[in-house]
Formats: C-alpha cells, structure tokens, sequence
C-alpha cells in the first residue's frame, strides 16, 4: 500500500504565493472596478507594503478630522445631519440610537488608505477619476501599479521570485500601446508569461521566447518552440527574427496558412477567391501571408511533426525570382542567385508543407479570358486606356464566340503591372474582383489542398 504522505508535504497556493508571488492577470476589459474596490487594487498593496510611519498616519488623521468638522459646520450639512439623528433616535428609540454626522470618512488611518483614489491628469484635465479614462489606458495604469509592486520587492529583498501571468494584454490597446506595454514588460524584473492574440505582441518578442499553440480539431492542442524544431538552422532562425512583422507574425494564429511572395498576391488573392469559388479566406482560418521575396525555406521549416502542425501551401512564380527583382540585371562573379533551386523548393514539401508553382509570374498568369472584365476595368482607373481597350476587345470576342490568344495580353499586364508598381496595380484590380469568373489553375489547386482534412500522407 502507498503511503500518501510519501510524495511531500501539502501547500496551499496561498503560501507558494508568500515567498514567489504568483500574479494571474485574466484579460483585462474593464479594470475600473478593479482600481475602485480596495480588495482588489494594487494600490492598496503599494500602500501596505510601504508600512507608514505611525507620525504620518497621525496627521492624516487629524487632517480628515478637521476635514470632517468643517464639512459639518456648514449650515445644510449639519442641519442634514441632524435631521438623520432624529430620525434614527425616532426609529431605535432613546436606549438604542448612536449620533449622526456626516464626514468624508471614519478618522483612522484604515478608513484613510481604503479610500485613496487613484486620479489622473492630463489632457487638460485635473484630477480626472479613472472611470472617466478610456479602457486601454485603466489597464496600463493597473498593469504599471502591478509592476511597482514588485519592483519595491526586489528593492527590499522580500521575494524568493516573481512571476507575472497576463492574458491578452492588447484587450483596448491600440498598435503603439501594445508594443510600448510590451518592451516595459520585457525590461522589468519580473518573469512574465503572455497569452495573446496580438501580431504586433508576437512580432515583438524574440522566437526564442514562443510557444505557439495549435489546435487539431479534436481535444488535443499541439504546441511547438519554433526555435527548438529540429529542422531549424541558425540561419532560420535569424531570418524569421527579421521578418515576423506584424503582418507576417499572422501565420503564427491562423488555422491554415497561404504563403505567397509579395503584396500583388496579398491584394488580389482574398477578394478573387471570395468572387468566383465562394471562399472567404477568413472564415475559413486561412492567411495569406506575403514573405517580400522567395526565400520560403526558412518558413516552410516552421510547419511539420515536429513543429506547428497546420498546412502550409507555397505560392511561387515559375521563375522563382523575387516579383520585384530585376533579371537583366548582371551579377557581380561569384554573387550567389537570390531565387530558391527547383530542385530547394521541392526539398520544402513535407506532411504540412505543399508547394504550388505557375509557369511564369502571378500577373500573366492571372489574364484569363475570366478574369479580363476585372483587369480591363482596373487598367482603365489606374491610367492606362490604351491597354484596357485591348483588353475590352478581347472579351468582345470572347462574346462572339471566339478564343483569342493571350499572350500579347499577358505581356503588356506584366509591363503595365511594373510601370505602375505590381502592389498598386493589384490594389486597383482587387476593386473590380467581383467581375472575375476564374482563377489560376495553380491558385485554384493550393485552395483545394488547404481545404482537405488531412495533411499529405
């Protein structure tokens, strides 16, 4: 038989509290209350922990003592008061009845600290209540409190460690608040613990410093250190610490992720999908995530048995260059290649990971005789006529029954595409999206992939 007092001595989290305070910050929607109630603010730690001095409690004391008899010796006041003692003599009868007058508080130093009030100024405001304070700002003025607090322990050596857990710090954050909360954090003495759903949070915080935590549909989540996958190079490493921006820390929270070059695709994709196969990316949980080049190795390593567990699907033009790379350019001898091998871009696909190549680049391949309703009309706003009459003449063909060759069309979207700048000229396109009525083959098949249950076998 096992002796249950074998396995240690019985604590309660009260006491492991005592000498490693554990503080559990839940999402923070509205901490008015919080700072109001004496239970629950830190400003009643602060004023605990500072232990003052027995002389300047006293004239605290004696400030609201004559605080309160000034109050009453206004005539309404203490007229007031003593209507409220009469009736209370009246209800209690002469035995039983106490005293009444009105004051700001009982003169004790307890009564003092429970109704301190934090007030606020600034915005050509004076002692501004809290409660009048936007949301966001109450929860960093908590999150601060909390952070003084401990500072004074490390101060006065009354702590074996601290740790603090905060869930969703963003809640009423804007962008700038949410990375200013976030370095003041790392700075601190204190070990702290994040969940969020923040991009601007997660691309601010060291990959060394992530577990990423991935739902598989059933009861299990997975959770993966992306710095400790075993594919993960040194070199990846230092990649993905440059270029998990905000908009690209996106894969790190969706269910199913669209790799693709740059912002062309990024603009175009969502709205062409939605127009003509009937999907919303969104709901779905699918993020197209733009990488601003072809180097996808160091993002293809993150997804895998060993890593995140969610599809991946690559999107790359067939020449495997960078969209905003110039290939007349001559290289200088011995300059390695910027674009990804074949052979490398093969060598990525894995049970999570599915590349999907076109033929050429993601312009020509998105003139189709479907889509030459949205390019012409897009080509028309940004400025350029001569090349949205051609493109209105094709699909006059097309009505009368003909199949007009491409190519030449092809050629002079791509051109215009650069004179314009391929991102601008895709955010004009993505307008006039709902008047395509195809997609690229290759687009077409990565949805498919992404949309099946299973991971390749």
């Amino acid at each position: 038989m096992i002796d249950d007092n074998s396995f240690g001595t019985r604590f309660s989290t009260d006491n492991l509290q005592q000498g490693y305070l554990v503080v559990l910050m839940e999402a923070l929607r509205d901490v008015e209350s919080r700072l109001a109630a004496p239970r629950t603010s830190p400003l009643q730690q602060i004023i605990e922990q500072r232990k003052i001095p027995e002389a300047d409690q006293t004239a605290l004391v004696e400030l609201l003592q004559t605080a309160n008899a000034s109050i009453n010796a206004s005539a309404t006041i203490g007229d007031l008061g003593t209507q409220l003692s009469s009736s209370f003599k009246e209800a209690a009868g002469k035995a039983f009845a106490m005293g009444v007058s009105l004051g700001l508080g009982e003169p004790s130093f307890a009564d003092i600290s429970r109704g301190l009030k934090v007030l606020l100024s600034g915005y050509g405001l004076a002692s501004l209540d809290p409660s009048r304070n936007g949301l966001g700002l109450n929860n960093i003025l908590y999150i601060s409190m909390l952070q003084h607090y401990f500072e004074r322990r490390v101060a006065e050596e009354k702590t074996a460690g601290q740790l603090l857990l905060v869930e969703e710090p963003e809640a009423h954050l804007h962008p700038q608040l949410q990375r200013v909360l976030l370095a003041t954090l790392q700075r601190k003495n204190v070990q702290v613990l994040i969940t969020t759903h923040s991009t601007y949070i997660t691309s601010g915080v060291p990959l060394s410093s992530h577990i990423v935590l991935t739902s598989t549909g059933g009861a299990v989540t997975t959770f993966a250190k992306p710095t400790s996958i075993p594919a993960m190079e040194a070199a990846d490493i230092a990649d993905l610490e440059r270029y998990l921006d905000a908009t690209r820390s996106a894969l790190l929270y969706a269910r199913k992720v669209l790799l693709v070059e740059g912002p062309a695709e990024q603009f175009v994709i969502p709205r062409i999908v939605k127009a003509v196969m009937g999907i919303d990316l969104d709901e779905d949980g699918i993020a197209v995530v733009p990488i601003f080049g072809t180097h996808f190795s160091s993002y293809a390593k993150l997804f895998g048995p060993g890593g995140i567990q969610k599809k991946c699907a690559i999107l790359t033009d067939g020449d495997l260059l960078p969209s905003d790379a110039d290939p007349d350019s001559p290289a200088e001898q011995d300059e390695v290649s910027p674009a990804l091998s074949r052979q490398e871009l093969n060598a990525l696909r894995g049970p999570y990971v599915e590349v999907f190549t076109c033929e050429t680049t993601f312009e020509r391949e998105l003139t189709l005789h479907g889509t030459l309703a949205m390019l012409e009309a897009g080509t028309r706003e940004i400025g350029a006529p001569r090349l949205a009459n051609t493109l209105r003449q094709l699909q006059e063909q097309i009505t009368a029954g003909e199949q007009p060759d491409l190519t030449q069309a092809k050629d002079r979207v791509l051109r215009t595409a650069k004179r314009f700048g391929k991102a601008r000229y895709a955010q004009v396109i993505s307008k006039h999206a709902t008047s395509a009525r195809a997609v690229p083959d290759y687009l077409r098949n990565a949805l498919e992939w992404l949309n099946t249950d299973a991971p390749n076998e």
